[in-house]
This record gives C-alpha cells, sequence and structure tokens, in this order.
C-alpha cells in the first residue's frame, strides 16, 4: 500500500500495565510484526508501528488476484463494448438483407403468377438480385460467430463476478480506500504519540522484517529522518567502494515492488557503508580519504566537504567485517554523528556529533573499544550501541552514553537472520534500524526505555 504510499500499516498499541489493548486487526493468524515502538517510564503508552505479513495489502497474493480480476473484467467490458458496435453494424446488413428476400419472394411470386413469355426476363431480374444476395452469407456467418463470442464473453462475466464476490468474501470485504485511509490516520496518531515521548534507552530489538532481496554482499539504503511528511523516498547504495550511483525510489512501495528509481551520481566514490541521507542531503566518506562530504540532491552539487582530523581511513581502522568502514556516519534524535578511530586515541572508537550544515566538529568522546573489534554500530538518543560481530550470533554488547561520558557492557540480541551485517542505522522518524545484511534489506524494531520528564 503506498502512502505516496507508505508502504507499511501503522497502527497504535497501548500499554497497560502488562497488557496490550489493540487497535486495529491483530488476530494471531495475520502475524502482525512489530516495526517500531516507544515507551514511557512508568509503562504507561507504548507507540508501535506494525507491518502486517505477505497475505494482507497490496502486497498480499489474494488481493493481488482479486485485482487482476478485477481488471480481467474491466477488459471484458470493453470488449463486449467493442462486440456490441460491430454486431449493430452487421445487424443493418442483415435487415437489408431481410428486405432483400422478401423482394426476391415477390419476384418468385411474380413468375408463377405471370404469363410464359415474362418467364425469361423475370428469371434473369432473380439471377441478378441473387447476386446481390451473395456478399451478404460471409456477413451473416461472421454476424453470428460474434454473436455467440459476445454470449462467450457474458458467461465468463459472470463467473469472474461469482469469484470476485467470493474472495471478496475471504478478505472481510474490506473496502481499500477507507482501509488505507484508516492507515493513514493511525500513522499521524503514532507519530504524534512519539514526538511527545523523550529519549530512551534500547530494551530491545525484534526479529528482522526483509523489505528486499538486492545487490551485492555489502551496501546501504536509507531514508531521510527529517524528509517533510508524504515524503517517502528510500536511497540505496550498492557496495563499499568504487561505485558514485545512488538510487532514488519514490516510496518504500516502489523499493519493494519496482525498479522505479532515479539514479544520482555523485562527484567522487564513496567509501565503506557509513553514508547517511539527512534533511534533502547525503553526507559519506570520500574513498580512500579522510574527507567527509555534504552532497545537495536537489542542486546536485556539493555544498560542503571537510576533512575529519586523524581519522583513519583506507582500512586503518574498520569494522570487524572491514570493507573500507573506517568512517561510519549516523544520525538520531540528536543530530549527524561520525564514528572513526584515530592513532592517537589507540585505534579505539571516537564519537564526534557534527554541525550538519558546516561539518565541523561541535564535540567528541574517546572510548576504550577497539573499531577493528566492533561489528556494526549505531546512534540512539546520544548512546552508542556496538555489536560484538558481524556474522552468526550477533548482538548488542556495548553501549557509550554521550550524555554522562560513561559506557556499559549490555546483552541484547540481534537476530542476523542472513549471517553478514555490512550495515546497521538507526533512523529516529521510524523508530527503527536499517541494515544491510548479505545482499538483503532489513528492518528491525527496536523498543526505548523512556524517561518522561
Amino acid at each position: 500500500m503506498e502512502s505516496e504510499e507508505n508502504l507499511f500499516n501503522v497502527f497504535l498499541l497501548l500499554l497497560i500495565g502488562s497488557h496490550f489493548t489493540v487497535v486495529g486487526p491483530s488476530a494471531p493468524e495475520q502475524d502482525w510484526q512489530v516495526y517500531s515502538s516507544a515507551q514511557d517510564s512508568e509503562g504507561r503508552c507504548v507507540c508501535t508501528v506494525v507491518a502486517p505479513q505477505q497475505t494482507v495489502c497490496s502486497r498480499d497474493a489474494r488481493t493481488k488476484q482479486l485485482r487482476q480480476l478485477l481488471e480481467k473484467v474491466q477488459n471484458m467490458s470493453q470488449s463486449i463494448e467493442v462486440l456490441d458496435q460491430r454486431t449493430q453494424r452487421d445487424l443493418q446488413f442483415v435487415e437489408k438483407m431481410e428486405i432483400q428476400v422478401k423482394g426476391l419472394e415477390n419476384k418468385f411470386k411474380q413468375v408463377e403468377d405471370g404469363h410464359e413469355s415474362n418467364s425469361a426476363k423475370q428469371y434473369k431480374s432473380i439471377k441478378a438480385k441473387m447476386e446481390e444476395l451473395r456478399p451478404l452469407i460471409p456477413v451473416l456467418e461472421a454476424y453470428k460467430a460474434d454473436a455467440l463470442l459476445v454470449r462467450q464473453f457474458k458467461e465468463e462475466a459472470a463467473n469472474v463476478t461469482e469469484l470476485l464476490g467470493s474472495l471478496q468474501e475471504q478478505l472481510g470485504g474490506l473496502d481499500y480506500q477507507e482501509v488505507h485511509s484508516r492507515v493513514l490516520n493511525l500513522e499521524d496518531r503514532l507519530r504524534a504519540c512519539m514526538q511527545r515521548l523523550a529519549c530512551g534507552k534500547l530494551t530491545g530489538i525484534s526479529e528482522p522484517i526483509t523489505i528486499k532481496t538486492s545487490g551485492s554482499r555489502f551496501g546501504s539504503w536509507m531514508t531521510d529522518p527529517l524528509a517533510a511528511a508524504g515524503d517517502n523516498r528510500v536511497w540505496y547504495m550498492d557496495g563499499y567502494h568504487n561505485n558514485r550511483f545512488v538510487r532514488e525510489y519514490p516510496s518504500m512501495y516502489d523499493f519493494m515492488t519496482t525498479d522505479n528509481f532515479t539514479s544520482h551520481r555523485l562527484p567522487h566514490p564513496w567509501s565503506g557503508t557509513g553514508q547517511v541521507v539527512y534533511n534533502g542531503s547525503i553526507y559519506f566518506n570520500k574513498f580512500q580519504s579522510h574527507t567527509i562530504i555534504k552532497f545537495d540532491f536537489s542542486t546536485s552539487l556539493i555544498s560542503r566537504s571537510r576533512q575529519l582530523d586523524f581519522a583513519g581511513y583506507n582500512n586503518m581502522y574498520h569494522y570487524s567485517w572491514g570493507g573500507h568502514s573506517d568512517i561510519d556516519l549516523m544520525v538520531d534524535e540528536g543530530g549527524l554523528w561520525a564514528v572513526y578511530a584515530t592513532n592517537q586515541n589507540a585505534g579505539n572508537i571516537v564519537l564526534s556529533q557534527l554541525n550538519p550544515n558546516t561539518l565541523q566538529i561541535i564535540r567528541s568522546w574517546t572510548t576504550n573499544h577497539p573499531k577493528r573489534s566492533a561489528g556494526e554500530a549505531f546512534m540512539i538518543c546520544g548512546t552508542l550501541y556496538v555489536t560484538n560481530g558481524y556474522s552468526g550470533g550477533t548482538k548488542v554488547y556495548y553501549a557509550y552514553s554521550t550524555n554522562s561520558s560513561t559506557y556499559e557492557y549490555i546483552d541484547i540480541p540481534l537476530t542476523n537472520k542472513y549471517s553478514h551485517l555490512s550495515m546497521l542505522d538507526y533512523n529516529p522518524r521510524d523508530r527503527a534500524l536499517y541494515a544491510w545484511n548479505n545482499g538483503h534489506q532489513v528492518l528491525y524494531n527496536v523498543t526505548l526505555y523512556h524517561i518522561i520528564q
């Protein structure tokens, strides 16, 4: 379902104590999957985006069949209209033929009643009349065939109508426009609820939701957390080096189901998979350098570039999976961040908050976590979360808070469904993790424990 079209159906779940009250369908057989959530400090409110399984909405096989049948009925209606026009045209010939046949009958009557001297003349006239009738014979046959075809189409239309009625009963008689309107209304309510909630601590990560399977083993994909309402474009970057082309898909639905995209050519190839789209621009690490570039999609120009002093690059301090992942740019509720390592910090992670307009460092924090030992990392509410690896059994096990300049070891499982994570980034608008997992584009829900001031 498009939102321009926001692909995911959105519903609110209200948590009261330890019980859920569900607004909208949530029958067990529908297998609703959590897409994003938030919670206050006393457990009174949870805002959750849920995405249905593949048997619901526009990507439902039954709904697709229903639409195909509707198109078939429409096509048949058009065909019947054309046939009707043809039969009306041919009917004029038939009527003319009837008149001529009656004239022929009269001629025979005259022959029977006439004198013998007139017989030759009468038969000659009859022969001429028969010659006039001969071309009407194939027209009559075609008319009969068309009439038969019209009847067959009418029978098929009746059968299809019966099938449509049956499918509508199976789907619960839901009206597409009505459901779509309800989805948009619930989505607005969800975002309003989420905006009222303050930042929180990561307490859980859901099972992955596979959005698409495409591209190579490494890459990145994202949406703009500062995009205007209704702007659900998806940005897609395949590979980790020697590539300059960014795909822009109009919506999540287009990304999932079509090859409808616009290609943007960057002035320089990127390095790693740590790119981020933020407020209409893409921020990326220029290949084989510690230069960060801000590229404006609306003008197709570099609006700012700056070197990240002392940052390792060219596979000096990459994540454990390699791939020139030395500099990882990311966004959270607080803005734009860069994660990297320096010789001065003994190859351990350095975390810097950047001014998104000038790319100047606002403030930096040094951690005690070796960059090369980190599988992937992401920021949520000013806290850096680090995974213990990129393949096999994976979990988030290290957290560094910029608010308190302290760290802790945690244990939050992360299902690594396709066994090779090469990108993991948080989107504060969706409150979800975007991941590139061995050629699969994946989403994870995050559960945050919120402190309401």
